[in-house]
């Protein structure tokens, strides 16, 4: 059987992968397993610490063996433990399976975006980034109405099912159709095992972040990009449920109130990533510093304003806000990322060391976040959670002062010749 091209595969890959809204699993876990703000930051924490265990060497793996084969145990593990959550309400069952999710989902991050990366080439990858979320925006339109319409007509609990079997279905279709032409493994002398190869290319990879700035501010500002998202992530739901409380107005149920909102956003997202595809096409370091200062400053406003809304209609309008401003960080954020690697052999490496700190961000931040919603409720939460953005500010900042480049390769004055 002929494989198809990278690009279209890549673009079948986010919308398979859309398809499964998480927010079936979110309303699971208040609905049916009824966890508290604590408990439910808590899961997160627990997948996040495992992301943060396991994501560099994964990473490595990624590298040393191929993106294609750390991909298809990503997706066969994490369809695993969404299963496994699904199959067993209960707290203990959420902390493991989450757990089990973290650990898989590290076979895919950085290899995923170096995967597509290394095929299509860096130059041209911020469109095909951007393009990739507008497909996931429209497939989680569709899966949206589909998943609440299985969650109402059966369960929460069979729709959750469904999602973890839909990832593993991606698995065993991409192990017959998905392309892997262009990837390099990192060099390895003759005679040298592979246990030692891979501890080159984590050496490797570590060495480049430290050596190129550029790379160890965009490292910096995952931290504090993972410490703010916690919140929202864990706790949105139960903010409507608890808090803002959801009208009756034509006799819609939970779930379905929560497709309206989820489908909302979900446009605004479709219509604003188009936009961004065609501004990454020749977009410099410098516009991408400013994009991603404007858009961190966004974040921070529209979730405190999430946090401090008192009526449903205000609180809908700066979730979809949050939401929509979040979505323009992923593919601004990893086309400089991906552009600031020039070792392609340890791309997948350095990707999983950024998202490292991201966990980082969100295992320091998310038990504190949790802390503050069971003691003060989850509007101090999730207003907590917009501030912990606001240092990534300063490093945006300091990177725009220098026109988004590292300050050793800014041109200086060259000195008179004698």
């Amino acid at each position: 059987m002929r494989k198809p091209s990278a690009y279209p595969y890549f673009l079948f890959l986010e919308g398979a992968l859309s398809l499964a809204p998480f927010l079936v699993v979110a309303l699971y876990f208040v609905k049916t397993v009824g966890l508290d703000p604590l408990q439910l930051v808590l899961v997160g924490t627990v997948m996040e610490a495992a992301v943060l265990v396991s994501e560099v060497p994964t990473g490595v793996i990624a590298d040393t063996f191929g993106r294609r084969r750390s991909m298809l145990i990503s997706w066969s593990v994490q369809g695993a433990a969404i299963v496994l959550v699904g199959a067993v309400p209960q707290f203990w069952a959420a902390l493991a399976g989450w757990a089990l999710w973290g650990f898989g989902y590290t076979f895919m991050s950085g290899a995923y975006e170096a995967w597509i990366t290394d095929e299509v080439g860096a130059d041209k990858v911020g469109p095909v980034f951007a393009r990739g979320v507008r497909v996931s925006y429209a497939s989680a339109l569709v899966g949206m109405p589909l998943f609440i319409g299985i969650a109402t007509a059966t369960s929460l609990q069979l729709a959750v099912i469904v999602n973890g079997a839909v990832t593993i279905a991606v698995a065993v279709v991409s192990l017959a159709l998905m392309p892997e032409m262009e990837f390099r493994p990192a060099p390895r002398e003759d005679g040298v095992r592979r246990r030692r190869a891979m501890v080159a290319t984590a050496v490797a990879g570590a060495r480049l972040v430290r050596a190129r700035p550029v790379l160890l501010l965009l490292s910096c500002t995952a931290f504090f990009a993972g410490a703010h998202t916690e919140g929202f992530d864990r706790l949105k739901e139960a903010y409507f449920v608890r808090v803002i409380g959801l009208p009756a107005f034509g006799g819609l149920s939970e779930l379905w109130w929560f497709s309206l909102l989820g489908s909302g956003g979900l446009v605004l997202g479709l219509v604003a990533s188009g936009l961004i595809a065609k501004r990454l096409t020749a977009v410099s370091q410098a516009g991408m510093t400013r994009a991603l200062f404007a858009i961190s400053a966004l974040q921070i406003v529209t979730l405190v304003a999430f946090g401090l809304a008192t009526g449903f209609a205000v609180a809908v309008a700066a979730y979809w806000a949050a939401g929509l401003a979040r979505s323009f960080v992923y593919p601004v954020y990893m086309t400089w990322l991906n552009q600031s690697i020039e070792d392609s052999s340890v791309r997948a490496t350095v990707i999983s060391i950024s998202g490292q700190a991201d966990a980082l961000g969100q295992v320091a931040g998310g038990p504190g976040v949790g802390a503050i919603g069971s003691s003060f409720g989850i509007r101090a939460a999730l207003v907590a959670s917009g501030l912990v953005l606001t240092p990534a500010l300063a490093l945006y900042g300091r990177a725009m002062r220098n026109g988004g480049k590292e300050p050793e390769l800014i041109d200086l004055p060259r000195p008179a010749e004698a």
